[in-house]
């Protein structure tokens, strides 16, 4: 595991994972919406991002972790492991109150200073509906490009914790 996608619903816990496993596995962690969001939540221009896209997938090793359904084929060809955080829908939806609380006037760590934490009726409903809009996507993407790849999912806080324990226990043994 070398160039890992980490996807998942807002709330999953992409990012807390991603994380743990760069730690783990000594890889850097690229969040995309660090590099998507700029000060005031004002989003990068498309071709801008495709070409950031291309070029940080063109590296030796990373852990890339974001949705951006519209370039995830372009992280889906490169990768070498594919972790789908497959969370059930009220885990996530607490999850992203719990957040919106948590960083009240103030910006996530996987986010740019500018971005402050904001829930808005928009996103809730988002997240509220990845499981029929979105994950279908996501899962004909990973069957499209995960031939010759390691295809991991995750769809609970138990399966995280055994996959991370285990990932860990196994970089310290080689």
């Amino acid at each position: 595991m070398r160039k890992i996608a980490v996807i998942g619903s807002p709330g999953s816990g992409k990012s807390v994972f991603s994380r743990k496993l760069g730690e783990s596995l000594g890889l850097p962690v690229i969040h995309l919406d660090r590099h998507y969001w700029h000060d005031g939540w004002t989003p990068t221009p498309q071709r801008e991002w495709d070409e950031f896209l291309r070029e940080t997938v063109g590296g030796q090793a990373w852990i890339i972790d974001g949705n951006y359904t519209r370039t995830l084929d372009i992280r889906l060809e490169a990768a070498d492991t594919v972790i789908f955080l497959d969370m059930p829908r009220l885990l996530c939806m607490y999850r992203i109150v719990k957040r919106r609380f948590m960083y009240r006037s103030k910006s996530r760590p996987d986010l740019n200073e500018g971005c402050e934490e904001k829930l808005d009726a928009d996103f809730v409903k988002w997240v509220w509906n990845y499981r029929a809009e979105v994950r279908p996507k996501v899962l004909e993407a990973i069957s499209v490009h995960g031939e010759n790849k390691r295809t991991i999912l995750l769809g609970s806080r138990k399966q995280v914790r055994a996959f991370l324990q285990a990932e860990g226990s196994r970089i310290h043994i080689e």
